[in-house]
């Protein structure tokens, strides 16, 4: 069944008209949501830990940062957009405690509803916006005029007015001049974990090194490496991004596209595909967030090591200093 993609037309801000929304975190997705929501003339509440970058930067852009706490007290609308990892431990606390009924409960990703980390009280809906891109493009596409394409999400709806001050929320941070299409919770959760995992982050990160490690054994500069197998990727993505797989292929020479079609396939085959489906098996049954709350819950020492490997990669230490010299 084919999406229907809804703009600004399809919906309106009066939902928000008198409300106050209370963003939680002044991070990536909560600066880009709270400035948009502002200049499109709602009242925005932010909540931030005082003392912390965040607090700064939420004064610095001209709020008055509060708690928590009191973020839940003063919205109607509360938008939790706190490290997933965080927002639990958070809720029960501060949110919880001040969520009365007919409040709304707001977020941007969907692990911790769809995983269950937090239950909302009853009387509460519980809706999503989740813009396609990270919080500086949302903010930098909105002050340029345009958007990032948006999914809206309904968890509960007691009185079947959700969904109308879900759209409201995506129009007022600039999803309506890009897109917005229905979704849920549990799609949006489960896609968005896939895809960063497999293809756009874990996928990507490995392709990287593997590649520059091949070129650095068999004798070549890791500088040769590094152009090779980072460098020139923006190139390629952005011709993706602007026409598809057939127009960056276009836009190649024919030895470039002929040893994609043929040499692509022997690198990434079906045994690829079948640890994908692992993956994707993983995230739909919960285990890969058991993993990561476990992971958190004893202090990150397998992120950490793993972090700080890649950051003295060879793609990265030579990559720091070429960078510099651009």
């Amino acid at each position: 069944m084919e999406m229907k993609v809804l703009y600004d037309k399809d919906g309106s801000m009066e939902p928000l008209k008198g409300k106050t929304v209370s963003i939680i975190g002044f991070g990536s997705q909560g600066h880009a949501h709270a400035q948009n929501l502002r200049d499109s003339g709602v009242n925005v509440v932010i909540a931030e830990l005082e003392g912390t970058d965040n607090f700064r930067l939420a004064v610095e852009a001209g709020f008055t940062p509060v708690t928590a706490a009191e973020g839940t007290k003063q919205g109607d609308l509360i938008v939790i957009t706190l490290p997933d990892e965080v927002q639990a431990v958070v809720y029960e606390k501060e949110i919880a405690p001040n969520l009365t009924p007919g409040k709304t409960l707001g977020f941007c990703h969907g692990f911790n509803i769809h995983f269950k980390q937090i239950i909302p009280t009853d009387g509460v809906d519980v809706i999503m916006v989740a813009p396609k891109g990270p919080g500086h493009t949302v903010r930098d596409c909105f002050t340029a005029g345009s958007g990032v394409p948006c999914l809206v999400c309904v968890e509960h709806d007691s009185n079947g007015t959700a969904r109308d001050l879900a759209m409201a929320w995506a129009i007022a941070i600039g999803g309506g001049r890009a897109g917005i299409i229905e979704s849920s919770f549990k799609d949006e959760t489960e896609t968005d974990l896939f895809g960063e995992q497999v293809v756009l982050c874990g996928g990507l990160t490995m392709l990287i090194k593997l590649g520059a490690e091949v070129l650095i054994e068999a004798g070549y500069s890791p500088e040769m490496a590094y152009f090779e197998c980072l460098h020139e990727l923006l190139l390629i993505i952005k011709l993706i991004s602007e026409g598809g797989l057939s127009y960056m292929r276009y836009s190649i020479s024919n030895t470039a596209e002929y040893g994609d079609l043929a040499v692509g396939p022997r690198i990434l085959g079906p045994d690829v595909k079948d640890n994908m489906r692992k993956a994707l098996v993983a995230i739909q049954d919960g285990s890969f967030a058991k993993e990561w709350l476990d992971e958190c819950a004893a202090g990150k020492p397998n992120f950490n090591k793993l972090y700080e490997a890649d950051k003295n990669h060879p793609i990265e230490v030579v990559g720091k200093k070429l960078r510099k010299m651009f």
